[in-house]
């Protein structure tokens, strides 16, 4: 039984882990807790989204053919273009900052250094671009609070390195997590489990036992670590179980939605910290307009179903979202009417402990980024600097208290403390 529950994981790509400290015999016997927020959900436009038919409008012919400057929209703060009129399905910009603008940040400007997928994917997963070790952000926080859950990082696509410090787990469609969460029985359904209650609690005694037995005697550290591995994938097989009653009955439609529905399940049952969710086909070399107008409130429709359905499971308190794309468009259209990559573009938060109704960093009406002062956030002429991911990802460690955690130092980002962006999240209280 239980090596089929491996056998499933392996299939499906999932990783489990235990943490790196020797347990006690008390605490092998007992079921792992389950982890209680925040969690963190992170949202890539993989291929490089236009950001001017979003966020930071233009509308100018040159830069965007579908509106003109008069025609552009605020909100509160928030400057963004008109898309209900272009849209093909999805989520307009209009109804997207009308609900979650006053709760948003957004920062413009952001400068990834380079235009190529692989180099500019990886330095804004991770905060560094000329290294292939360091962990992504989400496998990052994961690593440091909770990587003894099953399913502490779940990924589904886009650069994932993990930096060998947290399991990385791919759970690719719902059935496929029920089926996981209910390893002991006949297809992933409770009501037909391959044993009785008796028999079940008989087996773990006896694995229990064995590991216990195993652990007194000496052996070398890789078999050792191979063993707890084992051990751990049984007792998570129990934490597990907790996912079924949150795993809806409806699979959605869209990509996102279904991403979002494994992760917030997985949250909601304690087994996950931190989720990589991802679409693509932004790299609009060709008809930029029509294509970004298809997937840009496709993506935002997914960011607005992940907020409502975490409503729903009442953890929407304890949820960090982050989208991004590791690139943006041109300013200028090619002879297909597409647009290339850009090396600017921009990021959006929100969640607890994040100040909305924010604009942080501009672009010049060429689309350049301008300096920004790190003490004050208010871009400057002269002085100041241009916002790198690694500013980010030094921001995103300090706000999940991870800062200063021995893995984070593992993998520092050299970042001076001079250029430490201030502030950034404004002054709401802190998630507990």
């Amino acid at each position: 039984m239980r090596r089929d529950f491996l056998k499933t994981c392996a299939l499906t790509g999932l990783g489990l882990t235990v943490p790196t400290q020797r347990l006690s015999a008390a605490d092998k016997n007992r079921e792992l807790p389950p982890y209680d927020g925040p969690y963190y959900l992170v949202f890539n436009a993989s291929g490089g989204w236009d950001t001017t038919y979003l966020m930071d409008p233009k509308g100018t012919d040159r830069i965007n053919r579908l509106y003109s400057k008069e025609q552009i929209l605020t909100h509160g703060n928030h400057r963004f273009a008109p898309t209900a009129q272009h849209r093909q399905k999805g989520l307009s910009n209009e109804d997207f900052y009308a609900e979650f603008g006053p709760e948003m940040l957004v920062l413009n400007g952001l400068d990834y250094s380079v235009n190529n997928h692989s180099p500019c994917s990886r330095y804004m997963a991770t905060g560094k671009l000329d290294s292939l070790a360091y962990p992504t952000f989400a496998a990052l926080v994961a690593a440091c609070q909770g990587a003894s859950c099953p399913l502490s990082f779940l990924t589904f696509g886009n650069y994932s390195a993990t930096g060998n410090l947290v399991a990385k787990a791919r759970v690719p469609y719902l059935p496929s997590l029920k089926r996981i969460a209910n390893a002991d029985s006949i297809e992933g359904n409770p009501k037909s489990p391959y044993h009785d209650d008796f028999a079940l609690n008989r087996i773990e005694q006896a694995l229990q036992q064995q590991h216990r037995d195993r652990a007194e005697a000496m052996s070398l550290p890789r078999r050792q670590h191979a063993e707890n591995m084992l051990y751990a994938a049984q007792v998570n097989s129990k934490a597990l179980n907790r996912v079924t009653p949150h795993i809806p009955n409806q699979i959605p439609k869209t990509r996102l939605a279904q991403q979002a529905e494994i992760a917030l399940a997985s949250f909601k049952a304690g087994v996950c910290v931190s989720a990589n969710l991802s679409i693509g086909q932004f790299d609009s070399h060709a008809n930029n307009d029509s294509d970004q107008m298809k997937l840009i409130p496709e993506f935002l429709e997914g960011i607005a179903y992940a907020l409502h359905r975490a409503e729903d499971l009442q953890i929407r308190d304890k949820l960090v979202v982050i989208a991004q794309s590791e690139m943006g468009r041109t300013p200028d259209y090619n002879k297909g009417n597409g647009k290339n990559h850009w090396s600017i573009g921009s990021i959006m938060f929100l969640g607890p402990g994040i100040e909305g109704n924010r604009v942080v960093g501009k672009t010049n009406e060429k689309q350049f980024a301008l300096p920004l002062d790190p003490k004050t956030l208010n871009t400057v002429n002269d002085e100041g600097i241009r916002v790198r991911p690694e500013h980010i990802h030094q921001s995103l460690r300090q706000f999940a208290g991870i800062a200063n955690h021995v893995y984070s130092e593992q993998f520092p980002l050299s970042l001076k403390k001079s250029e430490q962006l201030m502030g950034l999240w404004g002054n709401p209280q802190r998630p507990e």
